[in-house]
């Protein structure tokens, strides 16, 4: 009760206390106030409601990229790839490369997102994250001369026994007598051919041909056994690849000796009973042996090309032969 409640009427008390109670309400509840900042931060007056309702700071567009509405505030959001710069308004990159983004090789940040590469070697992955080793032998059966193997994130070419990678794809043949890696002996001769080589005796003369020189076996006329066998023979060797594009040219012959009157004629003796081989004649002292066909090695020929020398004027024939041994090697190279 008031302190001077009792001095005062009854009508007197109901309008101090109604006056009391009008005194203590809350200015928000009361009639509309002066002025709009009378409402908390983030609120302003509703006169219709006679409230202060919540502001939608969302319609002003302070952020930049996405607003949340919020009682008396408001929140700014990012978009995937980005967080809120300094300001809680602005929305800067994020750098996903150096956060574990999930690339397995190589990652590049880009503007709100990011890239996964791969090596050399390999390709992306259809997750768009993984890498997968590119086979590069299967693309091409021409990307190695001989054979291609396939390794992590590149390839590799290899060469059959015999020969030897020359730059990154291609074989050349091992010259095994030039290297000194064979096994031939000081009676023997090294000779090369592709993807290999071959010991032979120095002295190749059988009876009744006697060794002139490391490569020459002559037959004396002397001897009752040469009477109607060529006057020499001449050991030559040479070497060709397989599946060789014919005709080919592919060895010279020539007379060392001329003589006057005397007509030459040049003739495969023996070793073409396939008829692999033919003879063109240049002129008189020169002829060319020519590949007829296609041959495929491994494979050996010992042809003997003989030059018959005729003069008719003094009833003279003789004949020399060239002794050519045709290494084919295996390969095409």
């Amino acid at each position: 009760m008031l302190p001077f409640a009792s001095c005062l009427p009854g009508s007197l008390l109901l309008w101090a206390l109604l006056l009391l109670l009008l005194g203590t309400a809350s200015p928000q509840d009361s009639e509309e106030p002066d002025s709009y900042t009378e409402c908390t931060d983030g609120y302003e007056w509703d006169p219709d409601s006679q409230h202060c309702r919540d502001i939608d700071e969302c319609r002003y567009r302070y952020c930049q990229h996405r607003c949340v509405n919020l009682p008396g505030s408001f929140r700014c959001q990012c978009e995937p790839g980005f967080q809120l710069g300094p300001n809680n308004r602005s929305c800067v990159d994020v750098n996903e490369c150096d956060m574990g983004a999930p690339c397995e090789q190589r990652c590049f940040n880009s503007y709100g997102t990011f890239l996964c590469r791969c090596h050399q070697g390999y390709e992306l992955h259809r997750d768009g994250f993984s890498c997968s080793d590119i086979d590069e032998c299967s693309y091409s059966s021409y990307l190695c001369q001989y054979r291609c193997v396939n390794e992590p994130g590149r390839f590799s070419c290899q060469c059959p026994q015999g020969y030897q990678l020359l730059a990154t794809r291609l074989c050349q043949d091992i010259d095994e007598c030039e290297s000194g890696a064979h096994q031939c002996s000081e009676a023997q001769t090294c000779v090369n051919f592709h993807g290999g080589y071959r010991c032979v005796d120095t002295n190749r003369c059988v009876e009744p041909y006697v060794q002139v020189s490391d490569n020459r076996c002559l037959c004396p006329a002397s001897n009752p056994l040469c009477r109607e066998q060529p006057s020499s023979i001449v050991h030559r060797y040479m070497t060709i690849t397989s599946e060789r594009s014919v005709p080919a040219d592919v060895f010279q012959i020539q007379a060392t000796s001329v003589y006057p009157g005397a007509y030459n004629a040049f003739q495969i003796r023996a070793g073409n009973s396939q008829g692999d081989f033919y003879i063109r004649q240049i002129n008189n002292v020169s002829a060319m042996l020519v590949l007829a066909r296609p041959v495929t090695g491994p494979r050996e020929y010992v042809l003997d090309l003989e030059m018959v020398t005729m003069n008719s004027l003094m009833s003279y024939r003789a004949s020399s032969v060239l002794r050519l041994t045709v290494f084919v090697g295996a390969y095409t190279f």
